[in-house]
């Protein structure tokens, strides 16, 4: 089976960071393979390839970028063994570096659901939800790569608007399965992104979780949002799969109703139908098994990321590569796709029984979250990895 394309930074030991590609699941040194003339003809200096991060990279356009992609695509691995890196020596490191990062809210089944918990369940969604893809800018400073553990949050806390509130760690730690578009191209300040051209601004996409804790969110957010419920922590994976290597993937987005402003509207409305899963392995699981918590789809997106990108710059604000968007947790139609444990306990009602008879409603310390992305297209695979996180005490 063909496997796409996907690219990250890796190291060994104390030696430098490079780039790296996964081809047919092996990994691939770029910097080695540079050094062979693999890529003379594209000439690209060789220092792109022995970087911290994949912005140079990135930065060199998608005629390059695509033809690193062809030209990896064709190689014959056996004739270069001595570029392919074992799995086990290999550290992941953080793929981008993120000047910025922005959260949006476009899963319109994890919006209603929120909204029939905590508002009228006859009227989930906020007035302006179907006119534009809600969002907030959120931390980049607090992003780590798969494999980097968090200590549980502390913050104001407060069951009851009528009583004053306390101060103690996040009880009500959740995840939010999300993916993370990569930008790949910057826009002038000033200069609004057509929607039609916005994935020309898309270098690709990883697997994320933006951590929340949710008591603490349910005190701070009035009225501007959410700030130290979720900046304490995001996860990010080592992992970048380009956006040309989805292309057998692309399934047509849900009509929208009401129909949204000119600047919002696609001649061609597209997600991705990429699975999406999550799994827990509990504190006191000493075999390490995992526990399949939901199974949700990139494709259930009422706002699709060219319109994203098209409203987060219609003000002039300018994007930078390696730049940061947060999918919002993705959930399906079903409570086995839920993309949250507030979903999935429907806010602590409905405990979770796990097989070993314990239960959950919210994370426990020492919980392990794996989420895990795949795209299958008859003889055609993207895999994009795992984003794996263990929940540590507070400090």
């Amino acid at each position: 089976m063909k496997q796409g394309i996907a690219f990250g930074i890796y190291s060994i030991k104390d030696n430098p960071k490079r780039l790296a590609a996964k081809i047919q699941g092996q990994i691939v040194d770029l910097f080695l393979l540079a050094g062979k003339n693999v890529f003379e003809d594209l000439k690209i200096d060789q220092s792109v390839f022995e970087n911290d991060f994949l912005n140079d990279f990135i930065s060199l356009g998608k005629d390059k970028t695509n033809a690193v992609i062809q030209i990896l695509k064709n190689i014959n691995l056996e004739e270069f063994s001595s570029c392919v890196v074992s799995n086990e020596e290999v550290s992941l490191h953080l793929p981008v570096r993120i000047g910025d990062y922005t959260d949006f809210y476009s899963s319109e089944q994890h919006a209603y659901n929120v909204g029939v918990m905590f508002r009228d369940p006859n009227n989930a969604l906020l007035t302006n939800w179907k006119h534009l893809p809600v969002a907030y800018h959120g931390r980049s400073s607090s992003i780590f790569v798969s494999g980097q553990n968090f200590h549980r949050p502390k913050g104001q806390v407060n069951s009851s608007d009528t009583t004053l509130p306390g101060f103690s760690e996040s009880k009500r730690l959740d995840i939010e399965l999300e993916m993370a578009t990569i930008i790949g191209k910057n826009n002038e300040i000033g200069n609004a992104v057509d929607v039609n051209q916005a994935e020309e601004y898309v270098f690709g996409f990883s697997l994320f979780n933006d951590w929340s804790a949710r008591d603490i969110q349910r005190w701070e957010y009035v009225p501007l949002g959410p700030f130290l419920a979720k900046n304490f922590f995001s996860s990010i994976g080592a992992w970048v799969v380009p956006i040309e290597e989805l292309a057998p993937f692309r399934v047509d987005a849900e009509v929208q109703n009401p129909e949204v402003l000119p600047y919002l509207q696609e001649k061609n409305r597209k997600n991705f139908d990429i699975t999406l899963e999550v799994y827990l392995i509990p504190n006191a699981d000493k075999t390490q098994t995992e526990v399949l918590l939901c199974r949700s789809n990139f494709k259930n997106m009422y706002w699709t990321v060219a319109q994203q990108i098209a409203h987060h710059t219609v003000n002039g604000c300018n994007l930078n590569v390696g730049d940061v968007m947060g999918s919002g947790t993705i959930s399906g139609k079903t409570p086995d796709s839920y993309g949250s444990l507030l979903e999935l306990s429907w806010g602590g009602k409905n405990p979770i029984t796990l097989p070993d008879g314990s239960t959950r409603t919210f994370l426990e310390d020492g919980d392990t979250i794996v989420i895990k992305g795949y795209a299958l297209n008859g003889d055609y695979s993207v895999d994009f990895g795992e984003v794996r996180t263990t929940i540590l005490p507070s400090k």
